[in-house]
């Protein structure tokens, strides 16, 4: 996935092409790759420091070359043209009406962002179409599956707290719902969502916790709890949800009816692309009942499978504890006489856990992912590179995503509550497959040691990086909804925190781009060869 700015002298297309460029007058002109910018036009923009200002004042007054400098100053995004192309998100401002925020003026705490503020979907700009990434020409997403590009805008609303609000605290009354598979994180965005909201001044009580998925909001069984400051406390320390979670149960009809007789007018679902795009749903049926209410998501996959973000929360912490997997597999296959240590890392249609849990460790003789198709028989296929690299140094790891070779072993059309692909255990296979391989006939056989962490990474307290990343987020859920958003997610894009239309993030999942760096480095870590007979 690559999309490009649109800034003065940058293209918005990925490859070397026509540039536009501000010209002296203040419009705009257009020129070759090989073209000059004519002596006199338009320069980069010059920032002064305040210092260097005040060496030239006289008195008052700023000498004629400190007042050409700061004239020559062009603020990124001074185009209107360019500030409009922005990623159009859902609100309520046609139906709300906005008044002061409650928090103070001089907010040190938080700042205040406004609506003309934008966060560039890219910050790459590719001089040659032959440049690594360079896959698309214009603002776009690229899927890698398909390797085609969908066109998007270049910018996206920034995240934070702004000087209206479209709604009032005092009669603000908010769910909190957890959905589908459990990831490093869920209590912490839980957390930072309750206290953000406290921040605001919603009033103790009206912060409703939905049990067990989206069937809490209409279930008799699993009651909503009242989130309070101190029934949060702490569980930023525990693995797991304070909620619970489950699949399925989106019945939007139910659930509208259930917000309505509880006067929720705030809803956010910590979700990946199934919870997300319930949350979409939801909006869409609130808007059609003419019930203003703020559906905001949070995205949670621990596959790190969301378009257009950096990443989803959890990821890292869930690359942290796939390393200790790798290295464990290491040891014992190290420790061993012709050892083969086997992982199998989460990834059910996207391998980046694998990939960059393979590349942290640096131990990794192969790393398969489900972007990638390989031979497991064959003199060019995995068992024989198997079979080559312990003869080379006597023992080999081998880590695999959930979702690899599933078109040779799985009938993958059967589908879980969520939508998601019910997939063969590639780990198990794989491993039978070394065994018989190295079995029988001239081969020696081979001391196999197979490590499947799924659930011990799942449950595990978020690491360092996360936990900041998941408050980051929650914040920005809770400024999203009282900024009076609605049917948006938030996300990091470029290290900026940002809002996306859920319709988009959820469009497909996102793939690693075999043909971009990040796999370049792990084919040049591992030094695995394409595993293919053909």
């Amino acid at each position: 996935m690559r999309a490009s700015t649109k800034r003065s002298g940058v293209t918005r297309g990925g490859s070397a092409g026509a540039r536009v460029t501000a010209s002296k007058d203040g419009g705009r002109s257009c020129r070759g790759p090989g073209e000059r910018r004519r002596r006199g036009g338009w320069t980069r923009p010059v920032f002064v420091a305040k210092d260097d200002l005040e060496k030239d004042v006289m008195g008052d007054e700023l000498t004629e070359k400190s007042r050409a400098m700061t004239q020559s100053v062009t603020p990124l995004g001074s185009y209107e043209t360019d500030l409009e192309d922005v990623l159009q998100c859902n609100n309520l401002w046609g139906v709300l009406k906005p008044m002061p925020s409650p928090l103070k003026e001089d907010n040190s705490s938080m700042g205040f962002v406004s609506n003309r503020d934008r966060v560039a979907i890219s910050s790459l700009f590719h001089g040659s179409s032959d440049s690594i990434g360079a896959n698309c020409g214009g603002a776009s997403i690229y899927d890698a599956q398909e390797e085609i590009c969908v066109p998007i805008s270049a910018w996206a609303y920034r995240a934070g707290a702004r000087k209206e609000v479209w709604f009032n605290p005092k009669t603000v009354r908010a769910a909190i719902v957890t959905c589908g598979g459990l990831c490093p994180g869920l209590n912490d965005v839980v957390r930072g969502i309750v206290q953000t909201l406290y921040q605001y001044g919603v009033k103790e009580g009206n912060i409703l916790g939905i049990k067990f998925g989206f069937r809490g909001f209409y279930s008799y069984e699993n009651q909503p709890i009242s989130l309070t400051m101190r029934e949060v406390d702490g569980i930023q320390r525990k693995g797991g949800t304070l909620l619970g979670t489950s699949r399925g149960g989106a019945d939007m009809d139910k659930i509208c009816d259930s917000i309505q007789e509880r006067g929720v007018n705030m809803v956010f679902v910590i979700g990946g692309n199934g919870g997300n795009a319930g949350a979409s749903a939801l909006s869409s049926k609130c808007t059609e009942r003419d019930y203003p209410c703020a559906v905001i998501g949070v995205p949670k996959s621990i596959d790190n499978d969301i378009l257009v973000i950096d990443k989803t929360f959890g990821f890292d912490t869930a690359c942290q504890e796939g390393v200790k997997a790798i290295n464990a597999a290491y040891v014992e296959a190290s420790s061993a006489f012709r050892g083969v240590g086997l992982v199998k890392l989460m990834g059910r249609q996207s391998g980046f856990i694998a990939l960059n849990s393979s590349l942290a460790s640096g131990e990794v003789d192969v790393c398969l992912i489900p972007e990638t198709k390989f031979d497991l028989h064959g003199e060019r296929g995995l068992l024989k590179h198997i079979e080559r690299t312990l003869e080379a140094k006597s023992h080999c790891v081998v880590v695999v995503a959930e979702g690899a070779y599933q078109d040779e072993i799985s009938n993958i059309s059967e589908k879980d509550a969520s939508g998601n692909p019910i997939l063969t255990c590639v780990g198990t296979h794989l491993r039978e497959e070394i065994k018989k391989y190295f079995s029988g006939g001239e081969r020696k056989k081979v001391d196999l040691k197979y490590i499947d962490p799924t659930y011990m990474i799942r449950a595990v307290e978020t690491n360092t990086s996360d936990k900041i990343y998941c408050y980051v987020l929650a914040q920005g859920a809770v400024h999203a909804a009282f900024a009076g958003f609605t049917g948006i997610t938030v996300g990091m894009v470029n290290t900026h925190t940002a809002y996306f239309p859920i319709d988009l993030i959820v469009s497909s999942a996102r793939r690693v781009d075999t043909r971009g760096k990040t796999w370049q480095r792990l084919l040049s870590a591992t030094m695995q060869p394409s595993l293919r007979n053909d």
